[in-house]
């Protein structure tokens, strides 16, 4: 009878024990899935939740404040999550913020995390829906991957080849880093490109120095730039020079002028120019008229030894001498 009682208080305690480990079960599990905790709903439509489950969890600011409790069809291809989040931090929570996909670390379960939103916006209620904001695709990220890797080797092999082509002295640089000879012309071209830099950077010292010389007071540009009776002075020159230089192309038109006249028989000079048969007779004129003032001159030279005349002469040349 004792060893009885004894069985039945083992096996009461054993219930109870297991009755107490089960109800601490069910209350760390409600816990961890907010179920006994006072929540609201919010809602998200995704076009693909990347595996998301009942269950998940909801974060906000890195604080886990809720989990999905439904996932169900939207439209024609849509999915809608809705998530039981803590009322406490429904305050927090703007109109405006955004619910992506993402994952519990790099390869943990998935989750929904909510951000951002403005102080403008007014905070959440039950029942509302946030943005959705599709997550980055994993799969397309290892495609990319995939292609950028094949892109990797490929750019690999060119360089093998190309690395090799230097090495065997192929193309200008395989030239320049195996010919020594090529390579010393090329450093005597860079020590030329240098002393020509070092030389227009001299010239372009001395340059700025006499471009401030110009500018200081005795030098004819600061003359040019300052004295306003030099500016007056050189204005009445250019004046001047600009009226001569009009005077000049009056002058040049009045002879072009002249000149196109004498190619014209319609005067003087120009028959005498242009006229060979007034020319001749004019010429035969001039020898006429030539002749007969010669033969004039013998005459009055002959009038001097004739009678009537000797007498005149003689008084002529007496009255000559005494003066």
């Amino acid at each position: 009878m004792r060893n009885d009682n004894k069985k039945s208080v083992i096996v009461g305690i054993f219930v109870l024990i297991g009755i107490i480990i089960f109800i601490t079960g069910v209350l760390t599990l409600g816990g961890q899935q907010k179920k006994f905790v006072k929540s609201i709903r919010l809602n998200a439509v995704f076009d693909d939740v990347a595996g998301l489950q009942t269950g998940n969890n909801v974060w906000f600011s890195g604080v886990k404040i809720g989990t999905v409790r439904n996932i169900n069809f939207y439209g024609d291809s849509q999915v809608e999550i809705v998530m039981a989040v803590e009322s406490k931090v429904k305050d927090y929570i703007r109109k405006d913020s955004k619910a992506t996909i993402s994952s519990d670390g790099l390869i943990g379960n998935k989750i929904i995390v909510i951000y951002g939103g403005t102080t403008q916006a007014p905070p959440v209620e039950d029942g509302d829906r946030l943005m959705a904001e599709m997550p980055l695709d994993t799969d397309k990220m290892m495609e990319t991957l995939q292609e950028n890797n094949k892109n990797l080797v490929t750019i690999t092999e060119n360089l093998k080849v190309l690395t090799g082509k230097i090495a065997q002295g192929d193309g200008i640089v395989g030239a320049v880093m195996t010919d020594s000879v090529l390579a010393d012309n090329f450093k005597n071209i860079l020590s030329n490109l240098d002393r020509a830099s070092v030389n227009s950077n001299r010239m372009l010292i001395e340059l700025n120095k006499f471009a401030a010389t110009l500018n200081e007071e005795g030098t004819l540009i600061y003359d040019l730039t300052h004295d306003k009776e030099l500016y007056k002075s050189l204005q009445g020159s250019i004046e001047s020079l600009q009226a001569t230089a009009d005077n000049a192309n009056v002058l040049t038109n009045n002879l072009n002028d002249v000149t196109s006249k004498l190619s014209d028989r319609d005067n003087t000079l120009g028959m005498i120019l242009n006229d060979e048969e007034f020319a001749s007779r004019l010429k035969n004129t001039l020898i006429y008229a030539d002749s007969s003032t010669m033969n004039l001159n013998r005459g009055l030279e002959a009038l001097e030894y004739t009678w009537p005349f000797r007498r005149g002469f003689k008084r002529m040349n007496k009255a000559n001498q005494e003066q």
